[in-house]
C-alpha cells in the first residue's frame, strides 16, 4: 500500500468535481475548489475522520468494499478505479522488474508487417522490438543506445532541449519583428522531438499517466522509479501533467507524421497490450489505396536511411 500517493490520488480527484456533478447544492461560501471531504465520506458510507485519515496518508488499508464507495462517490472511471486498487494494494500487483524482453513470436509478427510501421514498447516506454519501416518512419533505432530508445526521454527531456535550443537561437538573432518566425521555430523544433506527430501533446500526456500506472505496478523498479525522477527534474511540463495524477489514457485512432522525405503521412494507431508482458505492441498503418500507404510504401523502398530524425 502506497498511503502517500493514494492520498494524492484521492486529493486529486476530489478537487476535481463540483458538488452539483455529485448531486449536491454548490452554495457560497466555498475556499477551496471541489468537494469537501466531509461530502465524499458520506457519498462513500464511510466516516470523515478516516476517509481524512486516507488523505492524509495515516490510515491503515481500505477493504474492497471501502475503496469501491469512495471510487463511486469519486466518480472514478474504471482505469482511475483500477489505479486506486492498486495504490492501496487490494489488487494483484507486479512486483521485482517490467519485462524487456520480446517473446519470439512478437518478434517474428514484426517481420510479417511490411506494409506497416510496427514496434514494441516496455511499461517505461522503451523500444524493445522495431520492423524496417519503423526505422524509416521514425529514426534507426538500432544506431541508438538503448537508454536512447526510450520515449518518455524523448517526449520531454529532447523537447525541452529544442525549446532551449530555440530560444537561445532567438536571443543571438535580430530581434526587430520576428516575434511569429521565433513561435514557428519552436513549434518545428518541438515536433522534430517527436518524429514530427500531429498528436505530441497529446502523447506526452499519455506518457506521464502510463509511467504513473508503471510506478504504481513496479514500485521497487529503479529504472521505472528513477525515470519519472529524471523526468521530473529535467521537464517543468512533465513535472506538472504528474501533479495531475491522471491515469485515463485516451485511445489514438490517427496520427500524422510529418516526414522530411515523404510529407505527411497519415496512418491508423492501433496499440495492443501484451498482458504476460505488460509490453504494448503498436502497429501504424494505411487503408489500401490511401496517400498514406503510398508513402509508407515509399519508406519500405528507401528504408532506415530515409529516417531522418536522428542525433
Amino acid at each position: 500500500m502506497d498511503k502517500q500517493e493514494l492520498g494524492a490520488f484521492l486529493r486529486s480527484r476530489r478537487e476535481r468535481l463540483r458538488p452539483e456533478d455529485v448531486g449536491l447544492p454548490s452554495g457560497s461560501r466555498r475556499r477551496t475548489p471541489g468537494l469537501r471531504r466531509e461530502e465524499v465520506a458520506v457519498l462513500a458510507h464511510i466516516s470523515t475522520e478516516y476517509y481524512v485519515r486516507l488523505e492524509q496518508g495515516r490510515a491503515p488499508r481500505p477493504s474492497g468494499e471501502v475503496l469501491a464507495g469512495i471510487a463511486g462517490a469519486l466518480l472514478l472511471t474504471d482505469a482511475e478505479s483500477d489505479h486506486l486498487h492498486v495504490l492501496a494494494g487490494t489488487a494483484p500487483n507486479r512486483s521485482g522488474l517490467h519485462r524487456r524482453d520480446v517473446r519470439p513470436s512478437i518478434l517474428a509478427l514484426l517481420e510479417r508487417l511490411p506494409q506497416s510501421a510496427a514496434f514494441v514498447t516496455s511499461a517505461a516506454f522503451e523500444v524493445l522490438a522495431w520492423n524496417d519501416l519503423a526505422a524509416a518512419l521514425m529514426e534507426d533505432f538500432a544506431q541508438l543506445a538503448p537508454e536512447d530508445r526510450n520515449l518518455a526521454r524523448r517526449a520531454f527531456l529532447r523537447s525541452a532541449r529544442a525549446h532551449t535550443t530555440s530560444a537561445r537561437a532567438d536571443t543571438t538573432s535580430a530581434r526587430a519583428d520576428t516575434t511569429s518566425m521565433r513561435a514557428d521555430t519552436t513549434s518545428t523544433r518541438a515536433d522534430t522531438a517527436l518524429y514530427g506527430v500531429s498528436d505530441a501533446a497529446e502523447f506526452r500526456h499519455n506518457v506521464v499517466m502510463g509511467l504513473r500506472r508503471a510506478l504504481a505496478r513496479y514500485p521497487s523498479d529503479p529504472a521505472v522509479s528513477g525515470l519519472v525522477d529524471e523526468l521530473r527534474d529535467g521537464s517543468p511540463e512533465f513535472a506538472r501533467l504528474w501533479e495531475r495524477h491522471d491515469v485515463q489514457v485516451a485511445s489514438t485512432l490517427t496520427k500524422t507524421f510529418r516526414h522530411p522525405v515523404v510529407g505527411e503521412i497519415t496512418v491508423d494507431c492501433d496499440s495492443l497490450l501484451l498482458t504476460d508482458s505488460d509490453q504494448h505492441l503498436v502497429i501504424y498503418s494505411a487503408p489500401p489505396g490511401s496517400r498514406g500507404a503510398e508513402a509508407l510504401a515509399l519508406l519500405n523502398v528507401l528504408g532506415a536511411e530515409a529516417g531522418a530524425y536522428r542525433r
